[in-house]
């Protein structure tokens, strides 16, 4: 788990790439000065410490007296910064527009208004050509205080043209703000609650889409304004569970950057959620020629210098990537052969510990105790949704409550019958607290409190009858959320017809492929 009182400037220095630290060096050699000895000093000293730990650099470099330290870690972090902007800045649109700004407000206080204006048109068709609106807007606000303050005789009806330039940009900007607001808070409820446990959860998202941002949404062209509408769509029908329209949105999402490339290297974070989600609709869709079909030109974008160059960028493809791999083993039915991903996935989690929020490593623990689960290793199952049972965090409550259920099948597939009562209780008392019993939840919990207390020759009727009511509920979508977590369909025909449960998904896996190719 992340330690997230990591020291900023330690972990800065060991998220440095070589090329960044020898940068670093140059810079630090061409602007040295006397005291800039100790800040190298104290550099190199960072950059070979494992852990931050301060009593041992204190100890280890006794030039830096502790009265110092932290003048000097301030003065470091500053000068890092600089050294990475200088070597960075041709790599990112917001650094070389922001870049080229500096340079016209530079000309503007020199008094050299026509040579700042030549700069600011540059900037604004650079600004346009990227959809960089915001930009726009800081253009547009310099040249209306040049045509404002100063005579430059520049162009005829320059002021109306200004006017009607800012009113647009304005409009733009509100619209965005707008819809990236709802994307926010749409992503943060799915965050914080999971998908939708009821129609009170439905009721209360259908009150976003009332705002008249989305009543005038067919109107809209540019590139943020659609990017956010489709997430915005795409979030909802996510958590509703609505995945036609979750893959409709999703295609959506990918075919925007498809259709202008150019922004993929500008918003690339953007581009790979959109692949992500693209990935996890052919999956809920069980769309298997497809799923795989993404998955490639997932892997394929991957290998490309805007990811390969970019630590931001290789982080989230691991994780999507990774997620996609599980998925595929899920999907087929194939968990033992599975188990191949989770030394790798360990290992990067350990590399990446200091970057990886707390909520994609609870979906790592989930997934990979799945994976257990399925092989029928369900003591090692146990072990990992141990990690998420016992960690303190305010988010993903619905895999809380999951990671616990699947916790007491686990037991009771190991016969475990001692404890059982215990946590069906515990278990049982969590997820009503946080409101997460479903029909179909409370139909599993009241056959598992029946059905260790008979003898194993009377539990197949138990299985039976449970199995029955939850085929009903299949359809419905509000109650198909327990079986994005669960696959307890599939578990209660393992039981009835006395197979492992990876046998039964791979058979139905095989079934629905050979239907697919007749």
């Amino acid at each position: 788990m992340p330690n997230r009182n990591t020291d900023a400037l330690f972990q800065l220095i060991q998220s440095m790439e070589r090329a960044e630290k020898r940068n670093f060096k140059l810079y630090m050699t061409r602007n040295s000065a006397s005291g800039n000895l100790k800040v190298i000093q104290l550099f190199d000293a960072l950059d070979k410490m494992k852990q931050y730990d301060e009593a041992v650099l204190l100890a280890k470099n006794k030039s830096i007296q502790k009265q110092q330290l932290s003048n000097l870690k301030g003065h470091l972090y500053q000068e890092i910064l600089s050294s990475i902007r200088l070597l960075k800045q041709g790599d990112n649109i917001d650094l070389q527009l922001h870049e080229q700004l500096d340079f016209a407000r530079i000309l503007y206080n020199k008094g050299l208004y026509l040579q700042s204006l030549k700069i600011l048109d540059r900037i604004k068709e650079l600004a346009k050509a990227n959809n960089q609106v915001t930009y726009i807007q800081q253009v547009l606000f310099l040249e209306k205080k040049i045509e404002g303050l100063h005579i430059t005789r520049s162009m005829q009806n320059r002021a109306e043209m200004l006017c009607n330039e800012v009113d647009e940009t304005n409009q733009r900007l509100s619209v965005i703000s707008t819809l990236s607001n709802y994307s926010l808070l749409l992503y943060g409820w799915y965050i914080k609650h999971g998908h939708a446990r009821n129609e009170e959860d439905k009721a209360a998202l259908d009150q976003y889409f009332q705002h008249p941002v989305f009543a005038e949404s067919g109107f809209y062209k540019g590139f943020y304004e659609r990017l956010y509408l489709y997430q915005c769509y795409c979030w909802y029908a996510f958590i509703t569970q609505d995945f036609l329209l979750y893959y409709r949105y999703t295609q959506k999402w990918v075919d925007l950057f498809e259709a202008e490339p150019k922004m993929i290297e500008v918003e690339t974070a953007h581009y790979i959620k959109g692949l992500h989600n693209l990935i996890s609709a052919h999956f809920d869709l069980r769309n298997y020629r497809k799923f795989n079909e993404t998955i490639l030109v997932f892997e394929k974008f991957i290998q490309s210098p805007v990811v390969q160059n970019n630590q931001n960028n290789l982080i989230q493809t691991f994780t999507y990537l990774y997620t996609a791999k599980i998925n595929k083993h899920f999907m087929e039915g194939s968990f033992t052969k599975g188990l191949s991903l989770v030394p790798e996935i360990e290992a990067k989690l350990k590399e990446y510990e200091l970057y990886l929020d707390r909520h994609r490593i609870l979906v790592f623990y989930y997934k990979i105790a799945s994976l257990y689960f399925g092989s029928g290793d369900f003591e090692k199952s146990i072990d990992y949704l141990n990690k998420i049972i016992h960690l303190k965090v305010d988010l993903r409550t619905d895999l809380q409550c999951y990671a616990r259920l699947l916790h007491l099948i686990a037991h009771f597939e190991l016969g475990n019958f001692e404890i059982l009562e215990y946590l069906l209780k515990s278990v049982y008392r969590f997820m009503a607290k946080m409101q997460n019993l479903s029909t179909a939840e409370e139909a599993m919990f009241s056959f598992l409190k029946n059905a260790f207390r008979v003898s194993p020759k009377k539990v197949k009727p138990l299985f039976e009858e449970l199995l029955q009511k939850l085929t009903c509920m299949t359809e419905q979508k509000l109650e198909n959320r327990a079986f994005m977590y669960l696959d307890m369909v599939s578990w209660l025909e393992s039981k009835i017809q006395q197979k492992n449960v990876q046998t039964i998904i791979r058979q139905k896996f095989l079934a629905a492929k050979k239907r697919v190719m007749e």
